[in-house]
């Protein structure tokens, strides 16, 4: 069976991995029986441990809300590394050094194992190894460093001091990390989701999950007349539906990207990272002969900030250090910062048996999403992995992370207060430009509003249907986005991603 079908992503914005891509779409055979697994989430997380399961002898059906790599799979920046957001002297200092080289590790194995898969499969994703350069740029910056560099060679990591930054932005300090790697993501996750097919997986798309249940120790999904039945259940959608400690541990991000061509043949041939607050990465992608530079960072929480600002501070930079021809793809994505810094991975905490999440990946999905697969599969197939105790949901770290949990939820808890009272307000419509979204007050009634290029007007309760924090109008992709805990929906209120499993509520203008 071929792609027949327009990939497409959780936003109004195009990513370059769209650009005439199309993804797997599988014949519907759903068998009215209880599957082993059902595997929620079509992106790397799920299509990835999907296979796996299903070549390990179980039988596997796959639900997906949207289509194959909707959701941030489709929005990466698809960098292959095998050193981190949480460095290694953080893990170092947090979990010890033993964690530190069980983590490297990991890298190793995710890297493999995409390199694996794309021999073993022949998939045509653009797949390479590259050199990675992470730099710095000041005393300050070059004295973390310094502690990456040690602290990664202790945990087994290959890198060494460079003489160049591999990019044209000037550098005080730079190390080399060998055996690095970046691919095309969408046309990786379909072929494997073709594989999962061709192995006697099912793939549901269009199926959004709103309820489960269990009974009799059998997992029942819901979604619309339709009910799934398995025995083990595993959330790969970023944070599972409703309200569970998760939304505690884990705080919402987004990251955006641009896809340059340049005046000159001026483009990097390796990946490359800043080390500013937040930082910048680099890398090159060719498809069809043609030069992408792509550029990425600005990093802030969903619903905070101003996605087109960031956007204007990211081409700021780029047009600094480039000579730039044209933009030609913008988009952004999202990703989830764990409290200590590693992933959940494994049995979900307060929740039925067999029911399984995987999460807090912090912007290195590709990787953790890749291992997630291996760990989940050797769980449910009754086999001891060797990351399972590291990347426990359950873990318990009394001081790795607690500032940073403490920042978050009183940041949650300021939201859920203060946007009710001190956002922008206006109590005429007739002010609010076409193309546009803002919270208005209409008739003493606080509304989420869009104007759309015609003029029409799609009136929505702000209220987020997960927790009740107001959404805010994210005017780059078009869509609402919740501060609290990253449940996005489009103009019309329809869930897009995150925790919610109802829409906004329309509400009818008189």
């Amino acid at each position: 069976m071929k792609p027949n079908q327009k990939a497409a992503r959780d936003g109004y914005n195009t990513s370059l991995w769209q650009e005439g891509t199309e993804t797997f779409k599988a014949d519907v055979l759903l068998i009215d029986n209880v599957y082993d697994v059902l595997v929620i989430g079509a992106g790397i997380t799920g299509i990835t441990t999907a296979l796996l399961l299903q070549q390990q002898g179980k039988s596997v059906v796959l639900a997906e809300a949207k289509s194959i790599g909707y959701g941030t799979t489709g929005g990466t920046s698809a960098h292959l590394n095998n050193f981190f957001d949480a460095t290694y002297p953080e893990v170092d200092s947090d979990f010890g050094e033993d964690a530190s080289k069980l983590l490297a590790k990991a890298g190793n194995e995710a890297i493999d194992m995409i390199a694996g898969f794309v021999k073993k499969y022949s998939i045509d994703c653009d797949h390479e190894y590259k050199d990675a350069y992470l730099f710095a740029q000041n005393d300050d910056e070059t004295k973390e460093l310094d502690e990456i560099l040690a602290s990664s060679k202790k945990a087994g990591i290959t890198v060494s001091e460079a003489k160049q930054n591999g990019v044209t932005v000037p550098f005080q300090k730079s190390i080399l990390f060998k055996g690095q790697g970046q691919f095309h993501p969408l046309k990786y996750i379909s072929k494997l989701a073709e594989e999962f097919v061709n192995a006697g997986g099912v793939i549901l798309e269009n199926t959004f999950i709103c309820d489960t249940k269990k009974e009799d120790n059998v997992h029942i999904a819901i979604s619309g007349d339709l009910q799934i039945k398995a025995f083990n259940l595993i959330y790969a959608t970023h944070l599972p539906p409703g309200i569970n400690v998760l939304n505690f541990t884990c705080a919402p991000y987004r990251s955006y990207v641009l896809s340059v061509t340049l005046q000159d043949d001026n483009y990097p041939d390796c990946l490359a990272y800043d080390m500013q607050e937040p930082y910048h990465y680099f890398r090159t992608h060719i498809i069809d002969g043609k030069k992408h530079l792509l550029v990425g960072g600005e990093d802030h929480k969903t619903g905070h900030d101003d996605p087109e600002k960031a956007f204007e501070s990211l081409e700021v930079y780029v047009r600094h250090y480039y000579n730039v021809a044209s933009v030609d793809h913008k988009w952004s994505s999202q990703y989830y910062v764990p409290a200590d810094g590693l992933p959940y991975i494994g049995q979900m905490p307060l929740a039925a048996d067999n029911i399984y999440i995987a999460t807090g990946y912090n912007g290195n999905g590709m990787m953790f999403g890749t291992l997630a697969g291996r760990i989940l599969t050797d769980m449910i197939t009754g086999k001891q992995n060797p990351y399972e105790k590291l990347f426990s949901p359950s873990r318990i770290k009394p001081v790795a992370g607690f500032r940073d949990f403490v920042a978050e939820n009183a940041d949650v808890a300021y939201h859920f207060i203060a946007d009710r009272f001190s956002s922008e307000e206006t109590d005429s419509l007739k002010t609010l430009e076409k193309d546009s979204g803002t919270i208005v007050k209409y008739h003493d009634q606080k509304l989420a509003v869009y104007k759309d290029a015609q003029g029409g007007i799609h009136a929505l309760s702000p209220v987020c249907t997960h927790a009740g924090c107001i959404v805010n109008f994210n005017a780059s992709e078009k869509t609402w986005d919740c501060p609290c805990h990253g449940g996005r929906f489009d103009i019309d209120g329809k869930v897009l991603t995150g925790p919610p499993r109802k829409d906004l509520k329309k509400v009818p203008l008189s």
